[in-house]
């Protein structure tokens, strides 16, 4: 046998060695991918819901570097050897995934695919179409933690700099005391500004009902006064218990449980009114949330912190007991996505005795997991009180207490965009 000949089988050897096993990792990968695709399909979490990637086929190589980036794990995912958006609800924004593509194939966009979203007109300071009214944070399309949180800091900033003077009781009013809203709130103490903060809720906004059990943050925030919050994956009892202790630690004055029902332009600025008072301000930052107030059901034990109006990330609960309450297609979806998740066991209580007016998909896909006993059903039931490890839900044949990790509550709600409407800021819908 030639020397050449050796050369060449060794060669191939090497080649087929570390090839083969590379094909077949890839091609497992691959399978998965469809799997997972295919599972976010059937409880409706594929599509995102605000900021997300867009992924220019024509243009992508599939060489997974953005499906390596995504801190958030499965958001997407290579089929047919091109990234595909694999779990859409899932994603926050940050963008990590467009910065790793090589060949400059993924944009971030918002709403849903090929449907459309209303978004405030905002300028490069991020002021509404209204002089004196900021945006900051999810409402103006900004979900993620750190990016809210320097959108707080850059209205104050801006809106400090333009302060003239004025015989109103506050410099600025910041509605919503989210990561937006905190940060403003601190920008604003650090620069000496007459300051409020207004909560309808409590402390840490939206993150009180977080739709997840984990939350993600992919690079520190740099907060005024307070200095670097450097945290990762973090629960989310833990990080509204940091942001109460940066309230601790700064004096920063919130005002919770106070929610702001209309804003009006007088002389010099604007007029907040809230079901205590009524107060005055130069400038108004709203630091919203998108998803609005949800309506809650008024039960004893509402407020624990296992309790949320939306779900995310259905992954994030596995081996847990879950109530889901709602009888529309995001309740079913959520049900229908929570009961593929290893070891959970899913309640679906509804106050009518049959579902109306739901898609055909997810009728279809919810007698399928009743079927295979994923998903339970309890009909003419609603929930009378929510305990730290139970539910008991009023029946037709009386009171049942059912074991409960989290209670996720789908029951309609008060959107944002009706006091930006009633304010009259303009309102541009971005079709995708």
């Amino acid at each position: 046998m030639s020397d050449s000949l050796i050369t060449f089988i060794i060669t191939a050897l090497l080649i087929g060695g570390t090839l083969i096993p590379y094909l077949l990792h890839r091609r497992g990968k691959e399978a998965a991918a469809r799997k997972r695709f295919h599972e976010m399909k059937i409880s409706g979490l594929q599509e995102a819901t605000t900021m997300h990637p867009h992924i220019n086929v024509t243009t992508c190589i599939g060489c997974g570097g953005c499906v390596n980036a995504c801190p958030e794990g499965d958001v997407l995912g290579i089929i047919d050897g091109k990234a595909a958006l694999i779990h859409g609800a899932k994603c926050v924004g940050h963008g990590l995934c467009a910065d790793a593509c090589p060949v400059g194939a993924i944009e971030l966009l918002m709403a849903k695919p090929s449907r459309g979203a209303d978004f405030p007109l905002l300028n490069d300071e991020l002021e509404t179409s209204i002089k004196g009214i900021y945006i900051a944070g999810e409402l103006g399309g900004i979900g993620l933690i750190k990016n809210a949180a320097a959108q707080g800091k850059t209205v104050i900033e801006h809106l400090a700099a333009n302060l003239f003077p004025h015989s109103l009781e506050y410099d600025v009013a910041v509605i919503g005391a989210g990561p937006a809203g905190m940060a403003a709130g601190l920008s604003a103490k650090e620069k000496q500004l007459r300051y409020i903060i207004l909560e309808q809720g409590e402390i840490g906004g939206a993150i009180l009902h977080y739709p997840r059990a984990k939350v993600v943050m992919t690079a520190p925030i740099e907060l005024p006064i307070y200095g670097k919050l450097k945290l990762r994956d973090i629960e989310k009892e833990e990080l509204i218990k940091t942001w109460q202790n940066i309230v601790t630690t700064t004096g920063l004055e919130v005002c919770v449980n106070e929610k702001a029902e209309s804003i009006s332009a007088v002389p010099d600025g604007f007029s907040i009114t809230t079901p205590a008072r009524t107060i005055s301000a130069a400038r108004v930052v709203l630091a919203l949330g998108r998803r609005g107030t949800p309506r809650k059901l008024g039960v004893p034990g509402e407020e624990q912190s296992k309790v949320m109006y939306r779900l995310i990330d259905a992954s994030s609960y596995i081996k847990t007991r879950v109530l889901v309450v709602g009888g529309g297609d995001s309740a079913i979806e959520a049900a229908i996505g929570l009961s593929l998740q290893q070891g959970n066991t899913v309640t679906l209580s509804y106050r009518k005795g049959e579902f109306t007016r739901i898609k055909e998909r997810n009728t279809t896909y919810l007698k399928e997991q009743i079927s295979r006993k994923k998903i339970e059903v309890a009909f003419n039931s609603e929930v009378a009180e929510i305990k730290e490890g139970s539910i008991i839900l009023t029946t037709d044949t009386g009171p049942i207490e059912i074991a409960n990790d989290y209670v996720f509550v789908f029951a309609g709600g008060e959107l944002p965009f009706e006091l930006l409407k009633s304010i009259g800021i303009s309102m541009l819908h971005r079709q995708m």
